[in-house]
């Protein structure tokens, strides 16, 4: 059955990521200011999560990212190998990011937390 708002032949992107989702997102969202080199990323994930994101991690979520074209390898740079956000990984993001700002807000309601 195929969802209204699933305009795009690849489907949900973040459908079978599991666990790997909040480290696609937070990469997603490095990737949304421009193109960054894998070091790059991971200190802009660390710098804005507070956690280290390990190579391993980084490398094999950048595969899937590469693999379902929410992003996209640029022409290396001495040994740095630097990807950009594609217009459907772009699209995607607003989507998740959509879903967790919901998510959130419900939450702080249910705990008595809600602005305003």
């Amino acid at each position: 059955m195929t969802r209204p708002e699933a305009a795009d032949p690849v489907g949900d992107p973040f459908d079978d990521l599991g666990g790997y989702a909040d480290a696609s997102i937070q990469i997603l969202v490095a990737l949304s200011e421009g193109p960054r080199h894998g070091y790059a990323i991971m200190t802009e994930v660390e710098r804005e999560s507070g956690r280290p994101m390990r190579p391993g991690t980084l490398y094999a979520a950048l595969s899937r990212l590469e693999r379902r074209g929410l992003i996209e390898a640029l022409p290396a740079s001495d040994r740095r190998h630097p990807y950009r956000l594609t217009p459907l990984g772009s699209r995607t993001l607003a989507s998740a990011l959509d879903r967790l700002q919901a998510l959130a807000r419900r939450g702080l309601e249910r705990l008595g937390r809600s602005e305003g």
